[in-house]
């Protein structure tokens, strides 16, 4: 059956490179998220010098504006944009590998779909608007989302193949919107409500439903950090992983249980925010090859700059307001997605 190889469109040189290389390219990459994060405590629509910002972070003073601005507004945000930029790149390469499709994410397979219509469901019938309220339902619906659409595709002994995920996702996808729409036709009230939550933000967001979420997050990376080899086995083809002594079906639903975990968690606290799923693994594998375990390091990394990135661009296109982070990243994603179509190339297993 005809698939899409992810590790075709990898340069062959980035292939061949040797670990020393790759770990100072994530070192790099790491610096890179580190002027990122001090970007994010300094820019906006109030501009604050860099050594302002490291007083304020070592030595906060009582009373000093600035101070205030980094320490209760920009930190607590720039925090949540790296944990949720980080779950995103590792949930969109685990998806990737998972289904051999290079244009998977958390939209394709219907996981933002399921956490939307979950949140409405809340807002409508339980009358629950608060983000601490609706952060359970989001997560709750993104797992619903996720068991239904491996249950589905894993009957008749599939083992959860991957053309079946991808058209399962999308009839999940389209279930899921379509309820959604239907109740937010009728109901104008949680339509207003809906849509502070729907366009993906950092805004807003508060540090304690991060923690409260965190055991879910440090879960997901740790599955993440042990399925690394799995997905390199299936890269290669359903008959191949198994002569090589893979057990696919363990890989696969411990790949369901990782996406479950970091999409639910993200998606919880930020909303849908499209593309950084879809683009940071991609990225990644221009540099590293197809090797998923440095993969998903890369995406990590780099997913976490995109959505930090997109906030910091969002407040400073948008003064004296501010553009949400999610339209700021979508603006990004339709060349993305050219170019994913263009580099990609169709393969066989």
């Amino acid at each position: 059956m005809a698939t899409i190889d992810t590790a075709a469109h990898a340069p062959a040189a980035a292939a061949r490179r040797r670990p020393v290389h790759l770990l100072w390219g994530l070192a790099a990459s790491g610096a890179a998220l580190a002027v990122v994060v001090f970007l994010g405590l300094a820019l906006g629509a109030r501009s604050i010098p860099l050594d302002v910002v490291i007083d304020a972070l070592v030595e906060p003073r009582a009373g000093d504006n600035d101070h205030l601005v980094v320490r209760e507004l920009r930190l607590p945000r720039t925090v949540i944009g790296v944990a949720v930029g980080a779950a995103l790149g590792l949930c969109g390469a685990i998806l990737q590998g998972t289904t051999r499709n290079p244009i998977a994410d958390p939209g394709l397979l219907g996981l933002n779909a399921g956490a939307s219509l979950a949140v409405v469901g809340a807002i409508t019938w339980l009358g629950i608007a608060s983000p601490a309220g609706v952060v359970w339902f989001a997560f709750a619906g993104t797992a619903a989302a996720a068991v239904v659409v491996y249950g589905i595709s894993a009957l008749g002994g599939a083992g959860g193949e991957p053309m079946r995920l991808a058209l399962v996702g999308a009839a999940v996808a389209a279930a899921a919107t379509s309820l959604t729409t239907v109740v937010l036709l009728t109901d104008l009230e949680t339509l207003e409500r809906y849509r502070f939550w729907v366009v993906g933000s950092l805004a807003g967001r508060e540090l304690d439903t991060l923690v409260a979420l965190s055991p879910f997050l440090i879960a997901g990376v740790l599955i993440s950090i042990g399925i690394g080899r799995a997905l390199d086995a299936i890269a290669l083809g359903d008959d191949l992983a198994t002569g090589l002594g893979q057990r696919l079906d363990r890989a696969r639903w411990s790949s369901a249980a990782a996406v479950i975990l970091l999409c639910g968690t993200a998606t919880a606290i930020a909303g849908p925010i499209a593309f950084v799923g879809l683009a940071a693994p991609h990225l990644a594998r221009r540099i590293t090859g197809p090797e998923h375990r440095w993969i998903l390091a890369y995406s990590a990394v780099f997913g976490a700059i995109m959505l930090v990135a997109a906030d910091v661009v969002g407040r400073i296109a948008g003064g004296p307001g501010e553009i949400e982070a999610g339209l700021v990243v979508a603006m990004f994603g339709g060349p993305v997605m050219i170019w994913v179509v263009r580099s990609a190339r169709p393969g066989r297993r």
